[in-house]
């Protein structure tokens, strides 16, 4: 058996197709798309291309796509250029009000408690249910007359958890309607996008970011989808490319292979998901049956087709990751190392697990080579590893 990745939800290979069609911006079509002779302007028609794609894809205005570096950045802008554009107004009483869940992604949480140190917001962590779940009514009762940016995930990446944002969504504009102000909505669509609908407007949000890598375009580009009459303060200045929103030349190689990437999800998204929810559900049924005292993380019925996520009582996160790889299995556990010091995942934990059983966290994430001969090896030598490691706890 040749070594299986079940690691896509952390980052995914490049595709051939978007390979061939990033190739000719290295060297032959490689003028800065902000020039006006021709070498520029072949950039610039290859980028407005892609706009389209990814706008068409989403439901939005060409005009209405930021390209950024990641999500990270995407995130980072959205959340930073709407408090410090909207606390510049007059239109809300006293400081920014922020609403997030406990479960965000780092890149969503540590952008909030800047905006907590800096002083320039207030910021309210909502708890989750134990399948990780927001509710809508927990959230509608956060929203204050300050409240000015609601940020929910679409998917969970540790567990898959689907968020329901279009149900959010639809909240907010009753109580901005409510307010006689404009309440906006952010998500984080990173891990949705391959396969659920991410059109912007039945989703009802007027910020979603995702990063191309993890559905086969490179590292190192993403998106900022932003609604027209979004007030927005660029981070990065500069020259004033992306609408004056993200200074700096264009990446045209990897945009044009995230558009790319886009089309083949916008063409393949739908067959993939129902390919791999009958892999991921194998792997889930005969985990739960073969292992004792494993868990299922995240919800057992809305959840992203190609997570699932468990924890192993009595077995240690990163001794089961080690003992996989030297198998050839990749995947990924939920424990982290930061700062010299393991400490559980912070969605587990949120969830209500106990971190001694957070500890022993692991997903496995699929992808569009995962085969089911690959499932059936996972599902053989797994049980042989927790059993291993949970007989060699004692004597730790």
């Amino acid at each position: 058996m040749e070594k299986i990745y079940l690691d896509y939800a952390a980052t995914t290979p490049v595709r051939p197709e978007v390979i061939k069609a990033m190739e000719p911006y290295w060297s032959e079509i490689f003028g800065n798309p902000s020039e006006p002779h021709g070498w520029g302007q072949q950039a610039r028609v290859a980028i407005e291309e892609s706009r389209n794609k990814i706008a068409d894809f989403l439901g939005a205005k060409t005009q209405e796509i930021i390209f950024t570096s990641c999500a990270t950045e995407s995130i980072n802008l959205a959340h930073k250029g709407l408090v410090e554009a909207v606390g510049n107004r007059s239109s809300v009483a006293g400081k920014p009000h922020v609403i997030t869940s406990e479960i965000e992604h780092k890149a969503v949480l540590e952008t909030c408690r800047h905006l907590e140190k800096s002083g320039m917001a207030e910021v309210t962590y909502l708890p989750v249910d134990k399948y990780g779940l927001v509710k809508v009514k927990d959230l509608e009762k956060a929203i204050k007359s300050n409240t000015v940016l609601v940020s929910v995930m679409y998917v969970n990446n540790e567990v898959g958890t689907i968020e329901p944002i279009a149900e959010i969504g639809q909240m907010i504009k009753v109580k901005s309607q409510k307010y006689g102000r404009k309440i906006y909505f952010h998500t984080d669509a990173t891990q949705g996008i391959q396969y659920l609908d991410c059109h912007v407007d039945k989703l009802g949000v007027d910020l979603l970011s995702f990063t191309g890598h993890k559905f086969y375009a490179p590292k190192g580009v993403g998106v900022l989808y932003v609604r027209d009459g979004v007030p927005l303060i660029r981070q990065q200045d500069g020259g004033g490319q992306e609408r004056d929103l993200r200074s700096g030349t264009e990446n045209t190689p990897y945009i044009v292979g995230l558009g790319r990437a886009v089309e083949l999800v916008g063409g393949e998204g739908k067959l993939r998901a129902i390919e791999l929810t009958k892999l991921r559900d194998k792997l889930i049924k005969e985990i739960l049956k073969r292992i004792p005292d494993s868990i299922l993380t995240g919800s057992p019925d809305r959840r992203a087709p190609h997570i699932a996520s468990f924890c192993f009582k009595g077995a240690e996160g990163e001794a089961i990751l080690l003992r996989l790889d030297a198998e050839g299995i990749a995947a990924s556990s939920g424990s982290a190392c930061t700062s010299g010091s393991l400490r559980p995942s912070h969605v587990l934990l949120a969830m209500g697990i106990p971190p001694e059983v957070a500890h022993g966290s692991i997903r496995f994430s699929l992808g569009r080579k995962t085969t089911e001969e690959e499932i059936d090896y996972v599902l053989k030598v797994l049980p042989g590893v927790i059993d291993g490691i949970r007989k060699m706890a004692p004597k730790l």
